[in-house]
């Protein structure tokens, strides 16, 4: 008998899935897919045969994204596994699309699964039933949520606690940890990264180098080396928290880390930050994507750019307009951005782009407290300009290694 699984799309339901704690390179290409084999496991009995089938991005960058590895690792302990690469093929639902069967000792099929990972580790099904889902948050947009937070006197992560409920420190608590374990492990590990590019980590030489200078040089070189030291551990497959994504995942540790290495910034503040970021970064999931197979690295690295910017605001004091303010201009300015992993890998320019994005995200809250919040260009119509800026861009610069830099790159090899 056959079975279909169907997923509900995760509709602001928490944070907590904007913060997913696994193992990188990547969030849909290699944590969406390892969910995915894992749930479909409990689905079968007595399995002798598994095809797996991935389409379209997935297929394209998923050997260099370890797709087969995250896969392989779940289902090849309980019967062999064939998998089927069909980069050519996209299915209407969303660039980054698998399916799973099984089959018994007669060949009989006894399974099939038809799944998407849809950005930030989260999969989705097109059967699923919106009008059913219950939302934590009632809010969907952050003009909503500003208006209630200014006519309630709060801030935004007083708005994230009053709908998630108290447990989300327990949460943030533990995805704070994992965070800074990333960056101190990333700080003193050395050597070449795995996938073949021959690219060496960078953290540790960039933290000794920064502090060779003083002040501001010394400042700015210790935030590059704190978010390189996460995406190298990510681009080794470290543990990591996605923020949005694992390819972003340097950019909001990185300024977090930094802030509370130089400024002194207590553990509960962080975790205040942290809830503002994660609230940033489900709106913008809710609203358009943070999936770079469907809107380039905008939706990555500019969606992380727009948490840790506003996450750093709030830790300076800055008003809910000065935060949503930091935010819109940290997603602004990465608009168009294309998502072109050389090889495949989360390495090139991904690893770099990290660093920048911290950087940024610094400016940003410093730009915004210059200022009374108000300005022309909200945060909202960013996000919509972002959504349809990434359907607009061709595939080939959307996680499929075939234009930009990684088209570039092959020339070279």
């Amino acid at each position: 008998m056959l079975f279909y699984l169907n997923l509900e799309k995760l509709k602001m339901d928490s944070i907590r899935e904007i913060f997913r704690i696994g193992r990188g390179p990547s969030s849909s290409h290699t944590m969406g897919p390892k969910f995915a084999a894992e749930r479909f496991l409990l689905q079968v009995d007595n399995p002798a045969k598994f095809v797996i089938t991935l389409y379209g991005s997935l297929a394209a960058t998923g050997k260099g994204h370890l797709t087969d590895v995250a896969i392989l690792d779940v289902l090849s302990p309980v019967a062999p596994v064939e998998i089927i690469w069909e980069p050519k093929i996209f299915l209407p639902y969303h660039p980054n699309g698998m399916k799973f069967e099984a089959f018994d000792a007669e060949g009989k099929k006894i399974g099939e699964y038809e799944i998407y990972s849809i950005g930030g580790g989260a999969l989705a099904s097109p059967e699923e039933d919106m009008k059913e889902k219950q939302s934590a948050y009632p809010l969907r947009t952050m003009a909503e949520i500003q208006a209630w937070c200014e006519a309630h006197g709060c801030s935004y992560w007083e708005y994230v606690e009053k709908n998630e409920g108290h447990q989300i420190w327990e949460y943030l608590e533990k995805v704070w940890k994992v965070m800074e374990a990333a960056v101190e492990k990333g700080l003193e590990t050395e050597g070449v990264l795995p996938g073949g590019l021959g690219l060496r980590r960078k953290a540790s030489d960039y933290l000794i180098r920064a502090n060779g200078y003083k002040d501001s040089m010394k400042n700015r070189g210790m935030l590059y080396a704190y978010a390189l030291a996460c995406s190298e551990e990510n681009a080794g497959g470290g543990e990591i928290v996605t923020a949005p994504t694992c390819g972003s995942c340097g950019v909001v540790p990185g300024v977090l880390y930094y802030l509370k290495k130089t400024r002194g910034f207590s553990d509960a503040r962080i975790l205040r930050a942290l809830a503002t970021a994660g609230l940033i970064g489900t709106i913008v999931k809710e609203n358009a994507s943070v999936s770079g197979a469907e809107v380039g690295c905008q939706g990555e690295i500019g969606v992380a750019c727009a948490m840790a910017a506003g996450a750093a605001t709030q830790l300076f004091g800055g008003t809910v307009g000065q935060i949503e303010y930091a935010a819109e201009m940290g997603l602004e300015h990465h608009l168009g951005l294309t998502c072109d992993p050389v090889c495949g890998l989360v390495q090139i320019p991904c690893i770099e782009r990290n660093a920048y994005a911290a950087a940024r995200a610094l400016d940003c809250n410093i730009y915004s407290t210059f200022t009374d919040g108000r300005h022309r260009v909200s945060f909202d119509k960013v996000v919509e300009v972002m959504r349809q800026t990434g359907h607009d861009l061709p595939s080939l610069y959307k996680e499929t290694a075939e234009g930009g830099l990684a088209k570039h790159y092959q020339h070279k090899l």
